[in-house]
């Protein structure tokens, strides 16, 4: 078969995928951009060039949203590597021994979303298990669903639903250092901190990266059970992006919905591209 032939066959065998991703992904986005510059639809729909970007940026509404996501990151991201990290670090000398551990680790992970929802109306909820003790030391009982501690629960439960997951994948990376490195390491006395540092660190860097990647998607698939415990509407500790983004969608302003969604993606990408470049310079440096 000529080389010509081979790649028609494999142009057509990529067809359907790059059809739907070019129906289903391209386009879309491309409309996002363009609703992003415009106001109002249809054949009134006239450009306004970054006004909407500049009216965004002083809706407290969208700030409070903006933030509030931003916080989340900033404190389940840092905590979830670090637990998911020392996870795997443990589980290292035992990864082929312990296959089942791996499987409850995933459990979390895989529970249905309103199965994790009840569990968490059981233990937090006004009437719930955590109240119950409480009122039994006497302490007043509060309802913490509705109050700032909402934030804190639902940064715990994604670090329930979610370490497991992460330090499944960073054990992927771990269990690929060779063993040899390791124990040419204790034959010239080596520390527990040196191995960690000199052998581990260096070679774990694209595993901390994907790690990472997965970790920021299902911060944002929490939003699921944000939303059922929180409503459309919570309390201001726990009103996210994409409740901002739910809100827009349905009042029609998808020029607000347009804007609010390319700046997510932007401080995205900048994040990760920072990040993947740090990772890089780790790699060549070694």
């Amino acid at each position: 078969m000529s080389k010509t032939k081979k790649a028609l066959k494999g142009y057509l065998l990529i067809a359907p995928l790059m059809a739907g991703c070019i129906l289903f992904y391209a386009f879309p986005f491309l409309l996002v951009m363009r609703y992003s510059f415009t106001s109002g639809t249809g054949d009134a729909m006239v450009f306004t060039g970054i006004d909407n970007y500049l009216e965004i940026m002083k809706s407290d509404t969208f700030r409070q949203a903006f933030g509030n996501s931003l916080r989340f990151l900033a404190v389940g991201l840092p905590l979830i590597m670090a637990l998911a990290y020392l996870t795997a670090l443990l589980m290292q000398k035992q990864a082929d021994k312990h296959k089942l551990l791996k499987s409850v680790f995933l459990f979390p992970y895989v529970m249905p979303v309103a199965g994790t929802v009840l569990l968490v109306d059981v233990i937090f909820a006004e009437t719930g298990l955590w109240n119950r003790i409480v009122a039994a030391m006497g302490i007043p009982v509060s309802d913490l669903l509705s109050g700032p501690m909402a934030f804190w629960i639902v940064v715990l439960l994604y670090l329930w639903k979610n370490m497991g997951y992460s330090a499944i994948l960073l054990l992927a990376g771990l269990i690929t250092i060779p063993g040899e490195q390791y124990e040419s390491a204790d034959l010239d006395g080596a520390s527990a901190w040196q191995k960690f540092r000199y052998i581990t660190t260096p070679q774990m860097w694209y595993s901390v990266f994907f790690a990472l990647v997965f970790s920021v998607i299902n911060a944002f698939k929490c939003f699921r059970e944000i939303l059922l415990i929180g409503g459309r509407h919570p309390n201001a500790d726990l009103y996210m992006l994409q409740h901002f983004l739910n809100n827009s969608f349905e009042n029609m302003n998808y020029a607000k919905l347009s804007v609010a969604s390319i700046l997510l993606l932007l401080v995205v990408l900048v994040f990760f591209a920072f990040f993947y470049r740090f990772v890089k310079k780790k790699e060549v440096s070694l």
